[in-house]
This record gives structure tokens, C-alpha cells and sequence, in this order.
């Protein structure tokens, strides 16, 4: 399964890929909301894990934008943003899944799995990658 990344933190970025690197095709890593967008439609990732406060096009509009594309990618948010507004926000561009970045796991983590076609609120990257493949 393929993962595209976009953060505009290259370390905290190469980070992420490096630990879903054994897990799933990384397919990129880009610093920007429009570069994600851009690269979306070039490459058709299975799932898109961005951040919300990013340079060019915040994550919330890349996410707006890259549904009006038709992309069937599943989105995730990896964000700091713990605040009820952007993660309504977030949920509210059609995301499946929120990682706070501030206690962010992105290896495996032993947690239950989620429902079937429910947003995601979660602290393990990894799991909840995976958790939206199988469940898409």
C-alpha cells in the first residue's frame, strides 16, 4: 500500500517515513500543501498523511482540494492542532484520521482496532494507516 507524506518539518518528516518505510510504499515526501496536492494526482497514493499548518496551502485546503480532484486517496492528519476546531476541521474535509504529532507513535502500537467507515482519533501513525487500508 502507498503513503504520501507532506510536513513542512524535513526532520520530523523523515522521521515519519522512516519508521511506515517498513510498512508501506513511501512513495514521497513533500514540504507543502500544494506540492501534496500536485503530487496526489501524479502519483494516486493509497492513503495521504499531512499537517494541517503547512507553507503554500494549510493541509485543511490541500485536503479540500485534493477531494475535488476525485482522488480516492484516504487522508490522514498528523498535526499538533489537539484544538476541537481543527479537528472538526480536519474530519470536516472528509479525513479518516487525526495523529496529534505531540504524542505521535509512528511506530507499531498494540491498540484495538477502529470501526469500519468512522473517522479515526489516534496516537499510532502506523496503526491507523493500517487500520484504514484494511477498512477503507
Amino acid at each position: 500500500m502507498s503513503v504520501l507524506l507532506a510536513d513542512d518539518h524535513g526532520d520530523f518528516l523523515a522521521a515519519v517515513a522512516r519508521h511506515l518505510e517498513p510498512h508501506f510504499e513511501v512513495l514521497k515526501t513533500v514540504g507543502n500543501g500544494q506540492a501534496l496536492v500536485d503530487e496526489a494526482t501524479r502519483l494516486e497514493p493509497d492513503v495521504v498523511v499531512l499537517d494541517i499548518s503547512m507553507p503554500v496551502l494549510n493541509g485543511i485546503e490541500a485536503a479540500r482540494k485534493l477531494k475535488a480532484t476525485g482522488s480516492s486517496a484516504r487522508v490522514v492528519f498528523l498535526t499538533v492542532h489537539a484544538d476541537p476546531d481543527y479537528v472538526n476541521a480536519a474530519f470536516g474535509t472528509g479525513a479518516l484520521g487525526l495523529c496529534p504529532q505531540v504524542r505521535a507513535r509512528v511506530g507499531p502500537a498494540a491498540l484495538p482496532q477502529g470501526s469500519p467507515g468512522r473517522p479515526i482519533f489516534r496516537f499510532s501513525l502506523h496503526r491507523t494507516v493500517r487500520v484504514l487500508l484494511v477498512t477503507g
